[in-house]
């Protein structure tokens, strides 16, 4: 009589929630890109790329994660969400540190959670917070990489009037950069900008549904311009209505930037 075959102990994939923090600027962004000569990855790797490589690494497979969206080359971020699907059979806790062995010191695994079937890391979202932080005068080694150095006396209160102008439901075309291909709607309900100064440090932080490619680093140029006394607030209204990015306009470097949480409800 033929003895029958073992049941193998199999353990179904599930869909996995993540959030990390990053220092971006060791890498060229976020989402994992191809060269323009022959599809290999670039010498400077993403952010993308080292995670997948970290859990392909404890998962044994290659394992493709899907983010809440892009950070440009040297942004930062404190909330980046992900998910994925993968077989795990232990808890998540044992998976987070088994992928941080594996993870440059650059990235950090904050937490993983279970995640129900229909959950996407971009297409559940319901908004995103931002950071910038703008250093009045010449930053120390240890804040110069996380913020950018303005030289010129700022007017904070002038910074906080044009914001207010800037606030709600607007076509934003005029403050976003073309990422190239096709046109993506501009129209965004920018929720909260706020300016807020502690000691020689000044954070702007901006809360939308969605925003456009470069939006709050234009958003942050045009403010410190305002600051600075080179542009008057209403100007950024007027800027707004024209729905024409122009040379007032101009985008903030990505150093001070952070991704601080993505909003799900």
């Amino acid at each position: 009589m033929t003895k029958p075959s073992p049941v193998r102990d199999t353990v179904r994939p599930r869909r996995w929630r993540c959030v990390c923090a990053y220092d971006g600027g060791s890498f060229s962004g976020w989402q994992s890109q191809t060269s323009r000569s022959g599809g290999a990855r670039p010498v400077i790797p993403t952010v993308q790329d080292a995670l997948e490589a970290g859990f392909s690494a404890v998962l044994g497979a290659g394992t493709k994660i899907h983010g809440s969206g892009r950070t440009d080359a040297g942004v930062h971020a404190r909330g980046q969400v992900f998910h994925f699907d993968a077989s795990w059979r232990h808890g998540p806790e044992k998976l987070a540190a088994a992928v941080r062995t594996h993870l440059p010191a650059s990235i950090q695994i904050c937490s993983i959670r279970p995640a129900p079937a229909g959950f996407h890391a971009r297409l559940s979202a319901k908004g995103k917070i931002y950071t910038y932080d703008v250093w009045l005068g010449d930053a120390d080694p240890f804040t110069r990489p996380y913020a950018w150095s303005v030289f010129r006396p700022i007017d904070v209160a002038a910074m906080r009037a044009a914001a207010a102008l800037l606030r709600g439901r607007h076509d934003f075309e005029a403050f976003s950069a073309s990422r190239g291909g096709e046109k993506e709607d501009t129209v965004r309900d920018l929720r909260r900008l706020d300016v807020v100064r502690r000691g020689r440090r000044v954070r702007i932080t901006a809360e939308a549904d969605g925003f456009l490619y470069k939006m709050v680093r234009s958003l942050v140029g045009a403010l410190v311009l305002v600051g600075e006394g080179r542009l008057e607030p209403g100007r950024v209204r007027e800027i707004l209505l024209s729905k024409r990015r122009g040379p007032p306009v101009h985008t903030a470097p990505p150093l001070g930037l952070f991704l601080h949480r993505v909003i799900y409800r």
